[in-house]
């Protein structure tokens, strides 16, 4: 039987739908989780093999990756995996760290020396759980028999350098390729939605990068299809979300009014008279179509600058599914803001430059 019919009667004999979880996409609202079938199908095959490398996923802003990973915590632990889920954006420590309930002895060992700082912020402690996610899992390997340990890490780099962010996979991959005792199998992933670091991870092959896209048409009518009382059209808001969770949260709070929105995202964006003047005619084009960012004439300088505000996904990978997490972006659509090489975050972001352009 070859491995992908193995992965699809995996997914089958695993309940799935038993296993969605609940998300408050609001404080006023809490959805099930929806679609996402292929990034779950993936999730399952690599329980089932382990892998040789860290996973490092990129995507856009807000387009479902930490409710991914929280999902795939479900599964992992369905398949008797240890897991451990970091999430450095949280507020709070119960959030951050998420564990499986036979690792609370182990976790509560290293976090009550290290988190448990006289006078530290909270920001700092939680800050610190990235550093201890590798020597939590040398400890699972050496006090449990053979062990399938999972390693789930959302928005990582947030807080690195590039460089750093390498060195931090290549610890990962020294835990898979030489633990401290023997495991059965090891999933890793690190999920982020900064691109800065893809580069430079690339460059030593220490990882395997998969990037992530916005929702599938499809799987984001059942979300949308969750949400109560009036609101605009089901194409209207794909034309400003492109499938974008963390954009159709937005919508919702601001009661549907799409120009505050936009205006908003103008602002956390930076994109002040001072950057639209300097850019404005590489932005005027990208506006139209991202892929004038790939002509050769566009300054580097600009390109990292997009890519640092996270504005744009650049070098955008071949639209096979084995590629990437879930299902991939058109080749092409202009409507959502997607090039064959470069495509806007989403549409919300296009829109909040041709704001920024109109002033």
């Amino acid at each position: 039987m070859s491995s992908n019919n193995s992965s699809t009667d995996s997914f089958r004999r695993i309940d799935i739908d038993r296993l969605r979880i609940e998300v408050d996409l609001a404080p006023d609202l809490r959805v099930k989780f929806v679609g996402r079938d292929l990034a779950l199908r993936k999730i399952i095959d690599w329980a089932e093999r382990g892998v040789s490398a860290p996973i490092v996923v990129y995507g856009p802003e807000g387009c479902g990756k930490t409710t991914w990973l929280r999902q795939s915590v479900e599964i992992l632990k369905t398949m008797n995996y240890k897991v451990v889920y970091i999430n450095l954006m949280e507020r709070s420590l119960e959030k951050a760290l998420v564990y499986s309930e036979d690792l609370k002895d182990v976790v509560r060992e290293f976090i009550s020396g290290t988190l448990q700082m006289l006078g530290a912020p909270l920001s700092i402690a939680i800050a610190r759980l990235i550093d201890l996610a590798p020597a939590i899992a040398h400890e699972m390997i050496k006090r449990f028999r053979k062990p399938k340990i999972a390693i789930l890490i959302d928005e990582a780099f947030q807080i690195m350098r590039p460089e750093e962010a390498a060195v931090y996979v290549k610890t990962l991959l020294n835990i898979i390729e030489h633990p401290s005792a023997e495991y059965d199998r090891i999933v890793a992933v690190v999920a982020t939605s900064e691109g800065r670091s893809r580069v430079e991870i690339g460059r030593h092959r220490w990882a395997h990068i998969m990037p992530m896209w916005n929702m599938s048409k499809n799987d984001f009518r059942e979300l949308y299809d969750q949400t109560p009382g009036e609101k605009p059209s089901f194409e209207n808001v794909w034309r400003i979300t492109g499938g974008n969770p963390w954009v159709f949260r937005e919508l919702y709070m601001m009661k549907w009014n799409i120009n505050k929105v936009i205006i908003e995202m103008t602002r956390s964006k930076d994109l002040t008279p001072h950057f639209v003047d300097r850019w404005r005619s590489y932005l005027e084009k990208a506006i139209e179509d991202p892929d004038h960012l790939w002509h050769k004439d566009v300054p580097k300088e600009l390109i990292d600058e997009m890519i640092k505000r996270n504005l744009i996904i650049y070098n955008m990978y071949e639209r096979d599914t084995v590629f990437w997490i879930d299902y991939p972006p058109p080749r092409k659509d202009l409507e959502i803001g997607v090039g064959e090489e470069v495509a806007w975050q989403t549409p919300l972001h296009r829109e909040a430059v041709r704001k920024a352009l109109e002033r």
